[in-house]
């Protein structure tokens, strides 16, 4: 949602944020800043959260690619065929 509105904006300051986050617009710079502040918050909650599990281990086997393919227990699929399926 978007709501326009008038703002007194120190210009330098515009200036240099649209530098630091490689902005051109006024208004893109604004949001782009507020962006970064939120985005700022979130990462300080998620870093004062206790997760005694998350290793450099743990998040590497998470970030391996998975592969998808058939159960290893086929019996746990049921008898049915993909063609039994499309026929009911």
């Amino acid at each position: 949602m978007r709501k326009h509105t008038t703002l007194d904006l120190d210009q330098v300051l515009v200036q240099e944020a649209a530098v630091v986050l490689g902005t051109s617009r006024i208004t893109e710079t604004v949001h782009a800043a507020l962006a970064e502040v939120v985005a700022r918050r979130r990462r300080a909650m998620l870093a004062r959260l206790d997760l005694p599990d998350l290793t450099p281990d743990s998040l590497a086997a998470m970030r391996t690619p998975r592969q998808f393919g058939p159960p290893e227990d086929e019996s746990a699929l049921g008898t049915r065929t993909p063609e039994d399926v499309r026929e009911s």
